[in-house]
């Protein structure tokens, strides 16, 4: 089992959740999902890093500097997933699994949002589960990284 910490990432818009269109993002705030994320990494014996930017290439550096210290990455890139290469080519450098998660079905919604660059490179992605996404996915990682429940 590892004993490197998960890397949850969010990016543009995010900081705003619980505020920002509440009818598709949901009320709970990105303090809520952290804190979310680091209980379900818990019951692994994982703990959790989380960042998030509004910044495409503070995005990048913080993959570049999870390059080797992370055992997996959560990622929400927001609207970078349909535009960012530069995020594609970062995480594709990361020697761990990342999930990449949407808490919106992007398939429902505008046909740009139905493009990722990211989808690729992901062990899995995961759309429409609203802030459960994460724990999703946490709990995937968990699996990959060899975490078992109630690890120590």
């Amino acid at each position: 089992m590892s004993t490197q910490p998960l890397t949850v990432i969010n990016g543009p818009n995010l900081n705003l959740l619980g505020t920002r269109e509440p009818e598709i993002y949901g009320h709970e705030t990105l303090a809520d999902i952290e804190a979310q994320c680091a209980e379900t990494a818990r019951e692994f014996g994982l703990t959790v890093d989380c960042f998030q930017s509004n910044s495409e290439g503070a995005i990048v550096d913080k993959l570049h500097s999870v390059r080797g210290s992370t055992a997996g990455i959560v990622l929400n890139a927001g609207a970078y997933t349909h535009t960012s290469v530069a995020i594609r080519d970062a995480l594709a450098n990361v020697p761990a699994p990342f999930i990449e998660v949407h808490i919106s079905n992007v398939h429902a919604r505008e046909a740009f949002r139905h493009h990722s660059y990211l989808s690729d490179v992901a062990a899995a992605v995961i759309v429409g589960c609203g802030s459960q996404g994460y724990e999703f996915a946490i709990r995937r990682l968990a699996t990959l990284v060899g975490a078992s429940r109630g690890s120590d």
